[in-house]
């Protein structure tokens, strides 16, 4: 008997028309670092009494389909993940092109997702996936990773794969090395590390059903927050931090100018930090960020992806 093993798992997903039910058609294969999302149903025990000490049979819970995967950022895949999280976005250009993705979307798509391990076989077909948030982090070097929390509404197992002959696209990933964070337009000098992470806060509905699975996962307010990790070398952040006003921060990958990912937070308003000592070495501060909606810009976020993929 084979033995499933990671490095063989498969991860497809495609778009829903309707919310809940998987295309027949459509999959994309994507490149993955991990994931979690899968469903789980729990045990309630048993409230019986008058049957001695030892407890009765548990009954069984609701179904909950939920996790996190870990996706690399990349100049191809990424459009589709960002479409998930954001909603269509409106594409300009005639190669390359920019697919300028915004906060806010009053509805969003759903997905589906078929995580497989073929040497069992073992197929786990994952209907009404919303991506519910996007977490990142920027760092001097490693890999570029994007993780996502995700709520589905039901799974089903099967002994071959739903997803046809799945689409691919060609891998190009973003490194670290090519990230850059700016502050109002400018290099955010002193930077040692950086982080944001943006919800739809979605909420389940919960309804009363046979088949204990959800109706939806519909988003409400919005946030995008982050955190800056700066060396205490002058006051400038400081002060504007001090000042109550907001300022806008920009954090891109840049292979080059048509190959890029850009995200911007166009009202962004700093805290007023500590600053500790803890040693003879460098004082840091950290600034742990919120964003709001500007009028101006009409949202609170832009995200800017530059490739050579004609449409997502």
């Amino acid at each position: 008997m084979s033995r499933a093993h990671g490095a063989n798992a498969l991860f497809l997903a495609a778009f829903e028309t309707a919310y809940g039910v998987p295309p027949a058609t459509g999959f994309v294969k994507f490149p993955f670092v991990s994931s979690s999302l899968g469903s789980e149903q729990g045990l309630i025990d048993s409230d019986i009494l008058g049957q001695g000490r030892d407890p009765a049979a548990p009954s069984r819970d609701v179904i909950k389909v939920e996790g996190d995967v870990v996706a690399p950022v990349d100049l191809r895949y990424f459009g589709h993940w960002l479409k998930a999280l954001l909603g269509v976005p409106v594409t300009a250009g005639t190669g390359p092109y920019e697919h300028v993705y915004g906060s806010g979307a009053m509805a969003l798509p759903s997905l589906a997702i078929e995580i497989g391990m073929p040497e069992v076989p073992a197929f786990f077909l994952i209907g009404g996936v919303r991506l519910n948030s996007l977490q990142m982090n920027f760092q001097r070097s490693g890999h570029a990773n994007a993780t996502f929390n995700a709520i589905g509404q039901g799974e089903t197992r099967n002994n071959t794969s739903q997803g046809g002959v799945p689409a691919t696209l060609p891998f190009k990933r973003f490194g670290q090395f090519q990230g850059q964070v700016k502050l109002d337009g400018a290099a955010l000098a002193n930077l040692t590390g950086a982080n944001l992470t943006y919800t739809n806060n979605l909420e389940r509905i919960e309804t009363i059903r046979s088949d204990g699975k959800i109706d939806g996962a519909d988003p409400t307010i919005a946030a995008l927050t982050g955190a800056i990790d700066v060396r205490f070398a002058d006051t400038a952040l400081l002060d504007k931090a001090t000042s109550g006003d907001p300022v806008a921060l920009e954090f891109a990958y840049v292979i080059s100018a048509t190959e890029k990912l850009v995200i911007e937070a166009h009202e962004v308003y700093l805290p007023k930090p500590k600053r500790a000592i803890s040693g003879p070495g460098g004082i840091q501060a950290s600034f742990d960020w919120r964003a709001a909606n500007n009028t101006v810009a009409g949202r609170m976020m832009t995200v800017t992806l530059t490739n050579d993929v004609e449409t997502y």
